[in-house]
């Protein structure tokens, strides 16, 4: 939803949904300040008492925190407006900080305008002045009239100020590279405007001036100075500061006129292809090669500068303009050849191929250009002695194709573009060329399809940017799609694009194509001499079969079918080929193009590299789960796999953390598939996730991922694994709050246990029903459940079961009000815990009792037992007993009259977000956090709802 909002404040403020005709109606003028706050400092936190000074100042009404959850109330209507009622906000999120306006940057005008400001100076001081008036020219067309128009109010009143100043700047910085660029008659009038309107500004009378002197009015420049001078003595009583006195001594001093001189023309090569016509950004790459190609003072250039990056990242488009801002720097040369090191059916050039080009091109007879390398190599070094050339090798395809030319003398310089990370000693410079950020790739969208349609939905043209990801290749294909169809909109491009399957065959126009220049790279790699090249071509394929976020060199071995040292040394031959990139040491990660290609890729045999990684998947979790508590029943069947290995509950459960963003894309890509092998491993990886998340809380992962294990069940006739997703589906719809939905899992889970005589899950369901009535509040119901699995544990020999009952009559009995009932059944399961040392069971069970001693008003003995069980559940990362835990600490200390330590543990719980998404627990913690207030004499504000 957030995604598809534009907010501006540069004029009106207002805000419209993607593709609507209308504007949202964001309600009355307070709250439009309210929301023009959480704007001005979109994605960050900002507090009540910010929002309140914001909109009213020192006179805020008593009522003006109710007020502002008002709007803050309606605007999420109209961000929202399918929103459920107790379904939490995704575009204006409370939080214990503050409010957050969830959209980024580039949906925001002011923002968006402070962005393409900055831009604009810095590639103002990179010297790139044309491409700095494209910048603010694309920022002040944001502008729609007075900032917050109609608006009142502290805030208002000084962020109008603070961007109508940014504004003012923008358009000195336009008018000094226009100056610069020799427009002065352009801006003359623009000034002399500016200055009526901002007569005591200093610098913009100071540009007028020059713009006037430039224009050969020297007259008019000094009586512009008089008035000003006049001006601040009469309302500032202040002088004229330096740079506008320097500006009149120089008219005063300068002739308008000056003398030019052409030098003769040299007959050198002059080999450079033409530089784009509307080249965007890049300025901070631009300054460091620039300082390399034309240093200061004496100092000769460096002799060898690499740009490298991936495919289409625009390499050669930056080597060339960076070429043409150092052509006076080379004055006998320039040479430029394409290596075709990538370029698709064509031979690569050799060394002596491109020897032989430069020779001819320096005036060597074609007869007299050696045959040897070695000849041609010296004949390069003796031809270039003394001279200063500029050399252009584009697209080489690795060092030993361009070795024989890195000898040249000093003050020659090779300028070298390649997709392959290139290492040569100290005289090198590499620089590493990355994607575009947003605000370039907006920009050269919008010099080729023109500004006005650019930003007229800047929401839809940051998802055109996204989808582009940011490589220049295929954003100036999508600009030249839209500039050759202009009935298209940006939404309608971008929509085009949103569908994975055919994203690479619209990213095409002419000869352009982001698929054929993935393609060259790949194919290098095919053909390449050495076998990790060829290795390394064939792990990109086989990439393309797993959706997940990135992977380890462990999995990309389980794809290969080779060895983890294999897998990590052609993992790193494709990040050298700059197909590949390091999400972190040792994982690795292919941007969205390059994974859209790697799928195309699909080799014939890919059903048993896919089952391979899914089975090393299915197998580790499973381990994984085992080693970080031994006490708990794993529900995934085995797996014949070699699993990652973990020595240690801390190790295991360090693994689950980092891998789990991983296991649940693998877990969903093999549940959706229709292959009934893949399907079923799809099932085993859900079920290895259990423990996981049950102690993590993530009840909303586990309810999607069993609800699809549970239709592949079912789909395959696995009565067994459809009664255990039945039962991880009542846990997750129990921990939000959905009792009867979660019984309703239960009993079918109940049911099909017992169809199919399985004593052990018969037990379990019969527990799990205790559960979730006990979660549910409905006590009296859970105890008759609790007392048949005790019975069946006890006569199936089940000790784990035999505790869980014991433990949920405890809980039942406490639970219902009769506490002294529940100390039987509790220290008998405890006792039994920790013989066992089953210390996650020892920690809930403790914590149960802890909440039966402060009902029989024993504080004392409930603090032993809340603090052990934070102990041991801390231990075993489950975080929602851990918040029980806590809460119970709180509560004693509060019994206790330690109301200091009562609010430490309560605050400790509410940060613990252990209770995030389980009802019940978010309720005991808001209930508690009242009390100890209450009971210390204040009013304390929560988190923002």
């Amino acid at each position: 939803m957030s995604e598809g909002i534009f907010i501006r404040l540069l004029g009106e403020v207002t805000a419209e949904f993607r593709g609507a005709e209308e504007p949202i109606d964001l309600g009355p003028a307070r709250q439009r300040t309210a929301l023009s706050i959480l704007a001005a400092v979109a994605t960050r936190p900002v507090p009540m008492d910010r929002l309140v000074a914001g909109v009213w100042g020192e006179n805020a009404p008593r009522n003006a925190e109710q007020s502002v959850y008002t709007y803050v109330a309606g605007l999420r209507r109209a961000f929202e407006p399918d929103r459920g009622r107790r379904e939490p906000s995704r575009v204006l999120a409370g939080t214990p900080a503050g409010y957050v306006l969830q959209v980024e940057p580039v949906q925001v005008d002011a923002l968006l305008f402070a962005e393409w400001v900055e831009e604009a100076r810095r590639v103002q001081r990179a010297g790139d002045d044309p491409q700095a008036v494209r910048h603010l020219d694309e920022a002040l067309a944001l502008w729609r009239g007075t900032a917050l128009s109609g608006l009142l109010g502290p805030f208002a009143e000084a962020e109008r100020d603070r961007l109508e100043q940014l504004r003012l700047a923008a358009l000195e910085l336009r008018a000094e590279s226009l100056l610069r660029l020799g427009r002065h008659r352009d801006i003359v009038e623009e000034l002399r405007d500016l200055t009526r309107r901002n007569p005591l500004r200093e610098r913009v009378r100071e540009l007028l001036m020059t713009a006037l002197f430039q224009s050969g009015n020297p007259a008019e420049a000094l009586q512009v100075y008089e008035e000003g001078r006049i001006l601040l003595a009469e309302k500032l009583g202040v002088s004229p500061g330096e740079g506008l006195r320097r500006c009149h001594e120089m008219v005063l001093r300068t002739d308008a006129a000056s003398a030019t001189s052409t030098p003769a023309p040299h007959e050198t090569p002059h080999q450079l292809p033409r530089p784009l016509a509307e080249f965007v950004g890049r300025s901070t790459e631009i300054a460091r090669l620039k300082e390399r190609l034309t240093p200061r003072g004496q100092t000769s250039p460096s002799p060898l500068v690499i740009i490298t990056g991936p495919p289409g990242v625009g390499k050669s488009a930056l080597a060339a303009y960076v070429a043409h801002l150092a052509m006076d720097r080379f004055p006998d040369g320039q040479l430029y050849v394409n290596c075709r090191g990538t370029t698709p059916k064509l031979r690569a050039l050799t060394p002596l191929d491109v020897l032989g080009r430069f020779l001819r091109a320096l005036g060597v007879p074609p007869s007299a250009v050696p045959a040897d390398l070695d000849e041609a190599a010296a004949a390069w070094r003796s031809r270039l002695h003394g001279r200063r050339v500029l050399v252009v090798l584009d697209d080489a395809a690795d060092l030993a194709q361009i070795r024989p030319l890195l000898s040249a003398s000093l003050g020659n310089t090779l300028l070298v573009t390649s997709r392959e990370t290139m290492s040569w000693g100290e005289d090198a410079v590499q620089l590493e060329l990355a994607r575009m950020s947003p605000a370039e790739s907006a920009t050269m969208l919008a010099g080729l399809a023109g500004a006005s349609r650019i930003s007229a939905d800047a929401g839809e043209t940051a998802r055109l940017v996204r989808l582009c990801d940011g490589l220049p290749l295929a954003l100036r294909i999508a600009g030249a799609r839209l500039a050759g169809r202009p009935d298209w909109s940006v939404s309608a491009l971008a929509a085009r694009l949103s569908d994975e399957r055919t994203r690479l065959h619209e990213l095409a126009a002419g000869d352009l194509a982001v698929r054929s220049s993935l393609a060259g790279s790949h194919t290098a790699l095919e053909r390449g001499s050495r076998p990790v090249d060829r290795l390394a071509a064939r792990m990109l394929s086989l990439l393309g079969l797993l959706h997940v976020p990135e992977m380890t060199a462990e999995v990309a071995a389980a794809l290969a079918g080779v060895t983890s040292g294999e897998a990590e040394a052609a993992l790193e031959r494709l990040v050298d080929a700059h197909l590949l990139e390091r999400a972190a040491p040792d994982r690795y990660q292919l941007h969205d193009l390059v994974r859209l290609f790697a799928g195309e890729l699909r080799p014939a045999d890919w059903r048993g590299p896919l089952i391979r990684a899914l089975s090393y998947f299915a197998a580790s979790t499973r381990l994984a789960s085992h080693v970080s508590d031994p006490h708990r029943m794993q529900p995934a069947a085995p797996v014949d796999a070699i699993p990652h290995s973990v020595d240690s509950p801390d190790e295991a459960m360090a693994w689950l953390h980092e891998e789990e963003a991983v296991l649940a894309a693998a877990a969903v890509q093999a549940l959706n598939s229709p292959d009934d092998t893949i399907a079923q491993l799809g099932v085993n990886l859900t079920f290895g996730l259990l423990w996981h998340q049950v102690r993590g809380n993530r009840i909303v992962e586990m309810n999607e991922l069993n609800t699809l294990a549970l239709q592949v069940s079912e789909r395959l006739g696995d009565e067994a694994s459809a009664l255990i997703a039945h039962g991880h589906i009542a846990n997750a719809l129990r921990i939000s709050g959905r009792t009867d939905a979660a019984v309703v899992h239960q009993l079918s889970a109940l049911e099909l246990a017992r169809r199919i005589g399985d004593a052990s899950s018969e037990m379990r369901a019969l527990g799990n029903l205790a559960n979730t009535y006990n979660t549910g509040e409905r006590h009296e119901e859970a105890l008759p459940w609790a007392e048949r699995q005790l019975a069946l544990a006890r006569r199936i020999g089940a000790r784990v079961g035999e505790r869980f009952a014991l433990m949920s009559m405890g809980n039942a009995y406490v639970g219902a009000g009769r506490p002294e009932k529940a100390l039987k059944p509790l220290h008998e399961g405890l006792a039994d815990a920790e013989e066992a040392e089953d210390g996650m069971q020892e920690g809930q069970i403790r914590f149960i009792l802890g909440e039966v001693y402060l009902d029989l008003n024993e504080p004392r003995k409930a603090l032993e037992h809340f603090h052990k069980a934070v102990e041991l559940l801390t231990a075993n990362g489950y975080r929602v007993g851990v918040l029980r835990g806590l809460i119970g600490l709180s509560r004693a200390h509060r019994m206790l009259g330690d109301l200091d330590l009562a609010l430490s543990y309560i605050t400790e719980a509410a940060a613990s977000g252990g209770a995030f998404g389980h009802v019940i627990w978010e309720r005991r913690l808001r209930e508690e956090r009242a009390a100890v207030d209450e009971a210390r004499g204040v009013i304390q504000a929560g988190p923002c709802p």
